[in-house]
């Protein structure tokens, strides 16, 4: 058994896909528990049957829908006429702009690949330092996974069970609160290279909001039925994806149905598929490790160590940056979630803080090496070596693991709606 632990593990190194190590994991593990395969399958259908589980392609095709568009320049100028005028004004509008793409297209390489070409340009005319826009840009491409209607979120809350639109509402104060804290920081920055600031002007503002105004009635609507309880999140994905479609291709006429679509589609089906295959695969996997009562041999370590709720989370917050930076998202959340909930249960974290500390983690370990999934994007994007990008997301890390700490250890910050 250990030897084709040993050898799965080596596979994943070497860089076997995901999915066939999970599944060859769990056919060891059903072998050695003496179970028919055909429990693996019935897993995959479990999954298939999860009601929720159609929201993930329909947030996906309107983020590349959205993508494909102009959306992003659109939202890039709205923000620069409201915010521009401040000191390190077009620095917040990175932030604002790459956390609003994330939220949508759920995938942090797209947002530094696709605005990382409008806004470094941006950022190096108006002076910013080439390090500063280069940690800056890595950093951004990761904001936006608290936000609605985060892919994130929705995998977390297939996984573990909890409900999808308490994790949208518990992760809105600290997503903003990380916006806050580094515009602060880009405000602080910005006299020391010397930024002009541009006058703010209501006509160029009015021009802008009204190029954009389709655009920024989509998370309007998204906030409204989902928190006001119009709506079911599959049917806000159904209707999201309607909208997005229509503006790109009515109203804005960026898209063409006959000569785009099909390759909207092709990139939608291979995102989700790869996201769907490792997904299935992970949770016969977990299943059988939860059914050989992995879950309680670990809580009963645990138990011999660590005596209180503060001790469990300095820990868990240890662990979570290790897999942060081992892992990509996905697979992060669909085999180490089933792991931890029932740790996480005995010393009575609540279910949905532990899903935003979770999450938060994992976003901080986007620019943590050795495997940070932001640095090697940005390197290809920005042809700078991997050392270089994280000498300048130093500062900008430093403030997120502040922010972790914020929102670990005040449970209010999520939970807030529920007091």
């Amino acid at each position: 058994m250990i030897i084709f632990i040993l050898i799965l593990i080596f596979l994943a190194i070497i860089g076997t896909p995901l999915f066939a190590v999970m599944g060859a994991g769990g056919l060891v593990a059903s072998q050695s528990a003496e179970l028919h395969p055909s429990v693996l399958i019935i897993e995959m259908y479990r999954l298939a049957s999860q009601p929720n589980l159609v929201a993930i392609p329909l947030f996906t095709f309107a983020g590349i829908t959205l993508a494909a568009g102009d959306g992003t320049k659109r939202l890039i100028k709205l923000f620069n006429a409201l915010l521009g005028w401040m000191p390190g004004g077009l620095a917040i509008v990175t932030i604002v702009s790459c956390s609003a793409f994330t939220a949508f297209t759920g995938a942090s390489g797209v947002t530094i690949i696709a605005l990382g070409a409008l806004l470094y340009p941006m950022l190096e005319h108006a002076q910013y330092r080439h390090k500063f826009c280069l940690g800056l840009l890595t950093t951004s491409g990761s904001l936006g996974l608290l936000f609605p209607p985060s892919m994130a979120i929705l995998l977390y809350g297939i996984v573990s069970g909890v409900s999808i639109d308490e994790l949208f509402i518990s992760g809105m104060v600290p997503g903003l609160l990380l916006l806050v804290m580094l515009s602060i920081f880009s405000i602080y920055s910005a006299p020391k290279f010397n930024i002009p600031t541009h006058e703010f002007s209501w006509s160029k503002m009015g021009i802008a909001l009204r190029k954009s105004i389709w655009d920024v009635m989509l998370p309007v609507l998204i906030f409204i039925g989902i928190f006001g309880g119009f709506v079911t999140i599959t049917e806000v994905a159904a209707l999201t994806a309607s909208y997005v479609l229509f503006v790109e291709t009515v109203i804005s006429k960026k898209i063409k149905l006959i000569k785009d679509l099909p390759h909207i589609l092709i990139d939608t089906t291979t995102l989700v598929g790869s996201i769907l295959i490792i997904l299935g695969m992970a949770m016969g996997l977990t299943n059988l490790l939860i059914d050989s009562q992995l879950p309680m041999k670990l809580l009963e370590v645990v138990e011999q160590y660590v005596d209180s709720q503060l001790q469990f989370l300095l820990l868990l917050n240890l662990f979570l940056l290790v897999v942060g930076a081992m892992m990509d998202i996905f697979s992060a959340i669909v085999v180490v979630v089933p792991l931890i909930m029932p740790l996480a249960l005995r010393y009575n974290i609540d279910p949905v803080h532990l899903g935003i500390i979770f999450l938060a983690n994992l976003e901080i370990g986007y620019m943590t090496p050795p495997v940070g999934i932001n640095l090697f994007i940005a390197s290809q994007r920005f042809k700078q070596p991997i050392l270089k990008l994280f000498q300048a997301t130093f500062p900008f890390l430093l403030i997120m693991l502040i922010w972790l700490l914020f929102i670990t250890y005040i449970p209010f910050l999520t939970t807030w709606w529920k007091e």
